[in-house]
């Protein structure tokens, strides 16, 4: 596995500059010597600086997997065109699963030959043509990141693999953090770094100053978590003496009196034992199949009892308390209230005479 990236490395003053620079007065501060001041870019290499070519012929080669066979073969006339603009040849060798560039007569760069072999490795790391097409520019380098042999276990791998993908697959971009999370360092501590390190750099005046104060510092806590086995083998107790040994067949023989059978009376013995043992396999299997023609269990039959002659209902009685109900008057007294009421009346007129 492979990790490619892109970055925007610096690059040294070519010789058409030099000519073109104008000598500096002494009373600049070196500090101002050693920027580079704000909109410069160099000058694009061009024909003029190198006007007799090159005096041999380079070429460099590269295999690809059978799955990019069919993108490769899609974009490879527009791989020739990007490389036609600078006098470079390309070959797409399909039977054998190659890559080849090589400089022709009127090739006048001596760098584009390397940058058109990054051109065809980032083509064979199924890295997009409008991604690796901008590795042909002079501000642009690539760094290919081999990190398949960096952790020996494949689950960790590729958990650490899975921090380095971005948003729509893109990856890092940076060599250091790639490395570092491989090292199980997560990504985000250096990627907070280089966001610091990017507001310095807008600021004149902490150019020249060392940036350390600024930069956080983060320590490495590696806790191993032991994992528990699944099956725990308890220790026996430490004994000088060594474990019996264990009884041969010749002794089991011995103890039990087969030893001295004849080869015949063994025989017998031996098929004696098997045939039990298929009357009891047969007895069971006779047992299951009897199962299922026993009858189950029928729940015995509940009699409703009988209503008991001191829980019926009088139905005469109750129709004449109905009947008494209907002629009674709301209001009116009873019978047995009248008398009474009468008895009481002439108790009160007997004490008053």
């Amino acid at each position: 596995m492979a990790s490619s990236t892109v970055n925007e490395p610096t690059r040294a003053p070519g010789k058409s500059e030099l000519r073109n620079q104008k000598p500096m007065p002494d009373d600049r501060d070196e500090s101002e010597l050693l920027t580079v001041p704000d909109g410069w870019k160099e000058p694009a290499f061009s024909k003029e600086d190198n006007p007799r070519g090159l005096l041999e012929e380079s070429s460099f080669a590269t295999l690809f997997p059978k799955y990019r066979e069919a993108y490769l073969k899609e974009c490879w006339p527009l791989v020739q065109k990007a490389l036609n603009e600078h006098h470079v040849n390309a070959t797409l060798d399909l039977i054998e699963g190659s890559m080849t560039v090589c400089t022709t007569k009127k090739t006048f760069d001596p760098y584009i030959i390397i940058r058109a072999r990054d051109l065809i490795k980032l083509l064979a790391r199924s890295v997009s043509f409008e991604q690796a097409v901008r590795i042909l520019q002079d501000d642009v380098a690539c760094d290919i990141i081999k990190i398949g042999s960096l952790v020996r276990n494949k689950e960790r791998f590729v958990k650490r693999r899975q921090r380095l993908i971005g948003p729509k697959g893109s990856t890092l971009k940076v060599r250091k953090v790639v490395l570092d999370t491989m090292k199980n360092i997560h990504p985000i501590y250096n990627i907070k770094t280089l966001m610091i390190k990017r507001e310095l750099a807008k600021d004149s005046e902490l150019r020249s100053q060392s940036w350390e104060r600024f930069l956080p510092q983060f320590k490495h806590k590696n806790v191993n978590k032991r994992k528990e086995p699944k099956k725990k083998t308890v220790k026996k107790e430490y004994t000088p003496f060594p474990p019996p040994q264990p009884e041969s067949q010749t002794d089991k023989e011995l103890a039990s009196g087969e030893y001295f059978l004849k080869a015949s009376q063994k025989k017998r013995q031996k098929m004696e034992a098997i045939k039990a043992k298929q009357a009891e396999v047969l007895s069971k299997r006779q047992e299951e199949r009897k199962k299922a023609f026993i009858p189950p269990k029928e729940k015995p039959v509940v009699k409703p009892r009988e209503a008991s002659t001191e829980t019926k209902v009088d139905v005469a009685a109750i129709k004449e308390k109905i009947k008494k109900a209907k002629n009674k008057k709301l209001g009116a007294l009873t019978a047995e209230e009248v008398k009474l009421k009468m008895e009481v009346d002439e108790k009160k007129k007997k004490k008053k005479k």
